[in-house]
C-alpha cells in the first residue's frame, strides 16, 4: 500500500478497537470486540486483564483485514486507554495476581476517607498530583492489591511484580515483558506523580504505601517506547505514541491552543480544557492534569470527569431492557416533547466532578403514574448534558477566558437530541468533527508524530474539519427551571449508601 499507515489501538472500558489511519487521518479500517463487565459486589468494578488483551490483539488482526493493509505496511502504533484502570501482574510471565480494578470501582471509598482524616494528606495530594483525593485514582487500588492479594507487597518489593494501568500492559504484551512503561498523560491520572515534576513523588509513595519497584518508567506521549516483539501479528512495528484515552481526543480534536476544550461521551463524559505550558490549580475540585508531552514541550489541563454518560444508555438497554440497542434511544426519547418533570441522576457509580460524591447513588425523581419509559430515557439523556454544564461552570469560574465553543467526540455525540440539547444547556455553540472516534484518531496522530508521518500539531490541525455545528435555541428561562430542578435532584442523591 502507498503512503504510511498508522495503528490506533484504542482500549476502552467495556471494549477494545483498533482503527487504521492513512496519512490524511482517514480510517480504513476498524475492528471492536465488547469484554466481560465483572461486578462480584456492589460498588465493585473489575476486568479480566488477560481478556482485555486478546480482545485487543484479536481486533489488531481483524482491523488490518478489513482495511486489506499487512503487516508490513503499519508504520506505527499508537496505544490510547482507559485511565486508573489497575493491573498487577507477574513481570517474568506476564500474568495477572488479581482481576483489574476498574476505574469506575469504588471499593477502596473508605481507605480514601481514612486518608483523608491524616492531618495534612488532602492539601498533599492536591498540591503535589494535581487532583482530588479520591477512589477514582489508581493509588488506592494498588494499595488495596498490595495488601489483599496474599504475598503481593513482598513480590511487589522484590521487584517481582509490575503495577500498570491499561497502556502499561498492552506495552507489556506487546513486548513480551521486555517494556514497562506509562506515559505522563497516564501517570498523572494515578495520584502518584507529581504534576510539576513529571515524576513519581516519594510522599505520595508514602502516603500509599507503594513501592517503587513496582513502577513503570514514565515516558513521553510522542516517542518510540519499543517494538512489537517476534512471534505476534504485527512483529517489529514501533510503539511510538501512548496517551490516555481523553487526553488523546483533546489531542485528536486539535485543541492545541489554551482555551480551546473538548468533551468526549464514552461510558463517561470527560472534559477537558487546555491551559498552556505551566498546570492551573482548580478551585471548584477540577482536576488539574497533564496533557501530553511532545519532545520536551509539556502540555496541560483542567479536566471534568463524569462516571456516567453512555454507560445510561447502556443501563436503559441492558437493566431496563426499553431498547434493544443503543442507537435506539434516541427515537424513544423523541417520542416524547419533555421529560414530563423527571429528572434521572445517573450515580450508580458515584457522583464525579465537580461533586466527587462516592456515596451518592442512581436516582429518579419526579414520576407520576403517566410516567413511561420514552420520558425516563429522555431524562437520561438531559442528565448527560446537564453534567457537562455543571462541569463547564466550573472551569469557567477557574479559568482565565471562558469556553466559547465544545468540541465534542465519542459515540454519544451521534445522538443529534443530545448534542441540540448540549448546546442549550451550556448557551455556546456545539461542534462535531467529521471523524468522531477522535480517541484513536490522536493516538495515531500522536504515534506519527514520532516517526515522521507528520510534521508537527499545526499538520494535525489542518486535517480537523468540521461535520456539524448545533447552535443554543432554548429559552434561557426554561433552560434555568431545567437546570435549578437538576441541581435538587442531584442534591437528593447525595450521600446515599452507608458508609462501612
Amino acid at each position: 500500500m502507498s503512503g504510511p499507515v498508522v495503528l490506533a489501538l484504542d482500549q476502552g472500558t467495556t471494549s477494545s478497537r483498533a482503527i487504521l489511519f492513512d496519512g490524511e487521518g482517514n480510517a480504513l479500517g476498524t475492528a471492536q470486540k465488547e469484554f466481560t463487565q465483572g461486578y462480584p459486589r456492589p460498588g465493585w468494578v473489575e476486568h479480566d486483564a488477560n481478556e482485555i488483551w486478546s480482545s485487543q490483539s484479536g481486533v489488531m488482526s481483524e482491523a488490518l483485514a478489513a482495511a486489506n493493509v499487512s503487516s508490513r505496511d503499519v508504520t506505527a502504533i499508537g496505544i490510547t486507554n482507559q485511565r486508573e484502570t489497575t493491573v498487577l501482574w507477574d513481570r517474568r510471565t506476564l500474568q495477572p495476581v488479581a482481576p483489574a480494578i476498574v476505574w469506575q470501582d469504588r471499593r477502596t471509598a473508605e481507605a480514601v476517607d481514612a486518608v483523608r482524616a491524616r492531618a495534612g494528606a488532602e492539601e498533599l495530594v492536591v498540591g503535589r498530583s494535581g487532583l482530588v483525593l479520591d477512589a477514582y485514582f489508581s493509588a488506592s487500588k494498588l494499595a488495596w492489591l498490595l495488601e489483599h492479594v496474599p504475598g503481593a507487597r513482598e513480590r511487589a518489593e522484590r521487584g517481582e511484580l509490575a503495577f500498570g494501568t491499561v497502556d502499561s500492559w498492552l506495552v507489556a504484551r506487546l513486548t513480551r515483558g521486555e517494556v514497562h512503561v506509562t506515559d505522563v498523560s497516564n501517570a498523572s491520572r494515578t495520584m502518584l506523580m507529581g504534576v510539576r515534576s513529571l515524576d513519581w513523588d516519594d510522599e505520595l509513595l508514602a502516603l500509599w504505601d507503594i513501592p517503587r519497584a513496582v513502577l513503570p518508567r514514565i515516558v513521553g506521549s510522542s516517542e518510540v517506547v519499543g517494538h512489537v516483539a517476534d512471534g505476534l501479528p504485527l512483529a517489529g512495528v514501533p510503539i511510538a505514541g501512548i496517551a490516555g484515552d481523553q487526553q488523546a481526543a483533546t489531542f485528536g480534536q486539535a485543541c492545541f491552543a489554551p482555551g480551546q476544550a473538548k468533551s468526549t461521551y464514552g461510558t463517561g463524559a470527560f472534559l477537558v480544557l487546555n491551559t498552556g505550558d505551566a498546570p492551573v490549580p482548580s478551585h471548584h475540585r477540577l482536576l488539574t492534569t497533564v496533557a501530553w508531552r511532545l519532545g520536551d514541550e509539556v502540555r496541560y489541563a483542567l479536566e471534568g470527569s463524569i462516571f456516567m454518560a453512555g454507560a445510561i444508555v447502556q443501563w436503559l438497554r441492558d437493566g431496563l431492557g426499553v431498547i434493544r440497542r443503543s442507537e435506539d434511544v434516541e427515537a424513544l426519547a423523541t417520542s416524547v416533547p419533555d421529560t414530563g418533570d423527571v429528572v434521572l441522576v445517573p450515580a450508580f457509580a458515584g457522583l464525579g466532578a465537580p461533586h466527587w460524591d462516592p456515596y451518592a447513588r442512581g436516582t429518579i425523581v419526579g414520576m407520576t403514574r403517566g410516567t413511561t419509559a420514552a420520558h425516563i430515557a429522555r431524562a437520561a439523556l438531559e442528565s448527560i448534558a446537564f453534567q457537562v454544564a455543571d462541569v463547564i461552570d466550573a472551569m469557567a469560574a477557574d479559568a482565565p477566558a471562558p469556553v466559547t465553543e465544545l468540541r465534542v467526540d465519542g459515540g454519544a455525540s451521534r445522538n443529534d437530541l443530545l448534542m441540540q440539547d448540549q448546546a442549550d444547556v451550556l448557551g455556546v455553540p456545539v461542534v462535531r468533527p467529521a471523524v468522531t472516534e477522535t480517541t484513536a484518531l490522536g493516538a495515531a496522530y500522536l504515534a506519527g508524530l514520532a516517526t515522521g508521518v507528520w510534521a508537527g500539531p499545526d499538520d494535525v490541525a489542518a486535517h480537523w474539519r468540521e461535520e456539524r455545528r448545533f447552535e443554543p435555541a432554548a429559552d434561557a428561562d426554561s433552560v434555568a427551571h431545567r437546570r435549578g430542578r437538576w441541581r435538587a435532584a442531584v442534591e437528593r442523591a447525595k450521600d446515599w449508601s452507608e458508609r462501612g
